[in-house]
């Protein structure tokens, strides 16, 4: 029955709006239209890619078939089919839901980490890859100061090949 219900109201959609039914054909990712003005389901697609899904999270609400993002979308067509610009509709769904609705939230003291964390993991990577390097050319640089018995020695011990003599001993040292 509920298929059938479905079913009918997707002939329904396709017979009043046919750019609808093109459109969902076209691209399946995307919501499809309902609105008669051409300009007003423009404007209503470009706002619905520019929110996220606050459901789905890595989806704006145009790709999304989740009820609050077809809701959402609902909201945007109505406020700007109401004579609401753009701007009023955006602020309108931030005051709402805050930031995290916008696909790129604004610069601004509370995204302060989101806008600068990226480049400082960067610097702080670069500054610690540099330090390591470093150190490393230090230590390189003291093991020249050994002598060639000693650097037999070390490579003996590191190999397991080599057997502390009598006079070697830990007993001896002390």
């Amino acid at each position: 029955m509920k298929l059938s219900r479905g079913l009918a109201l997707a002939a329904l959609l396709a017979a009043t709006f046919p750019a609808a039914a093109q459109r969902t054909a076209a691209e399946p990712g995307a919501a499809p239209t309902v609105a008669a003005d051409p300009q007003l389901e423009a404007d209503v697609m470009e706002l619905s890619h520019k929110l996220r899904c606050l459901v789905c999270q890595n989806q704006s609400i145009a790709e999304s078939n989740a009820p609050l993002a077809v809701d959402l979308r609902e909201q945007v067509r109505e406020q700007l089919a109401s004579g609401r610009s753009k701007g009023e509709v955006v602020d309108y769904l931030v005051a709402r839901y805050g930031d995290f609705v916008l696909y790129e939230p604004p610069f601004k003291a509370t995204t302060l980490l989101l806008w600068g964390g990226p480049v400082m993991l960067l610097v702080g990577g670069a500054g610690w890859l540099a330090w390591r390097l470093r150190r490393r050319a230090g230590e390189l640089a003291a093991m020249d100061g050994l002598s060639e018995a000693e650097r037999r020695r070390a490579r003996d011990l590191l190999a397991g090949d080599a057997k502390p003599s009598s006079s070697e001993s830990p007993e001896s040292r002390s």
